[in-house]
């Protein structure tokens, strides 16, 4: 028989004027070139295809021959055992625009624009750590989607995200077209935000790493040794010299975060201090320290 069109509508061969139309509506919209600006090419072909068929199915003469003869009918090539004397009637098949046809439907040759729904957001939480050295997750999603009978179905996939060193909370990592398609409308785009979890010794403020670190009254005012484990595993050892006194902070140049623009630059580590006093001092004690500190 050749062309299938009612394959190509996918519709079965007792289908009504109703049906017909229904299935050129939804099918039409899916194929049109202007909505599918990634494989046009197939999609023009596509397109008239769809076209032919539903302009051959809804004339019942066409139809006719259609269904005897197939679409050697449509052309004019007489069927297999018929007599052909070699002259024509001239009633040759020629599908019409594809575009004519669309714009009964629509009222126009051209595409509608479909409406894109706003994005999806959804949080992607991310240890300090992550932000610090970066790292690679693997989400899985599942969304609707409509195939080509316009039915809409559930589907999964794993998309990849690589977080870079830098990133700050809030940053957002968007996938176009990756969230549910409801008919006639084009598919949402799926966004993660970086949602930056607590940290137990580490608060950052923009590319500064922010600490507090506790030490006794003797050694705010005659010094000590720190000792930190940094967000990428490295021991850092820091000599505290200066007198602490209230508001001091000491600066760590280049032990912060990296600076997402720049990953080989990083912010500042800065540490605020704790005093811990002794809850009582004896007699002896006191005088000492009057005479050290006088007063």
């Amino acid at each position: 028989m050749g062309v299938d069109y009612y394959n190509i509508l996918k519709l079965s061969r007792n289908a009504t004027e109703d049906d017909l139309k229904k299935s050129y509506r939804r099918l039409a919209m899916k194929w049109h070139p202007d909505k599918n600006q990634n494989n046009k090419k197939d999609a023009e072909a596509k397109f008239k295809q769809i076209s032919e068929a539903y302009e051959v199915l809804s004339d019942p003469q066409k139809r006719t021959i259609y269904d005897q003869y197939g679409e050697e009918g449509l052309k004019g090539i007489p069927p297999p055992g018929s007599f052909n004397n070699g002259s024509s009637d001239g009633s040759k098949f020629n599908p019409r625009n594809a575009e004519d046809i669309f714009a009964e439907f629509f009222g126009s040759g051209k595409m509608p624009q479909p409406r894109k729904p706003p994005p999806v957001e959804t949080m992607l939480p991310c240890s300090l750590e992550e932000l610090y050295s970066g790292s690679t997750r693997k989400m899985k999603i599942s969304r609707n989607v409509t195939d080509i009978y316009g039915q809409s179905i559930h589907e999964s996939e794993i998309l990849t995200i690589d977080v870079k060193p830098g990133w700050k909370n809030g940053t957002k990592i968007t996938f176009p077209d990756k969230g549910n398609e409801q008919p006639n409308q084009l598919p949402t785009d799926l966004v993660f935000v970086i949602d930056e979890k607590p940290h137990n010794l580490y608060k950052r403020d923009g590319n500064d790493l922010l600490l507090t670190y506790k030490v006794s009254l003797a050694e705010a005012l005659t010094g000590a040794t720190i000792n930190l484990a940094t967000l990428d595993g490295r021991n850092l050892t820091i000599p505290l010299t200066d007198i602490v006194k209230p508001g001091f902070e000491l600066v760590i140049t280049k032990e912060g975060m990296p600076i997402a623009k720049e990953p080989r630059k990083k912010g500042n580590l800065r540490i605020k201090f704790e005093v811990k006093f002794p809850s009582r001092l004896t007699s002896e004690q006191r005088a000492s320290l009057r005479h050290v500190l006088g007063g």
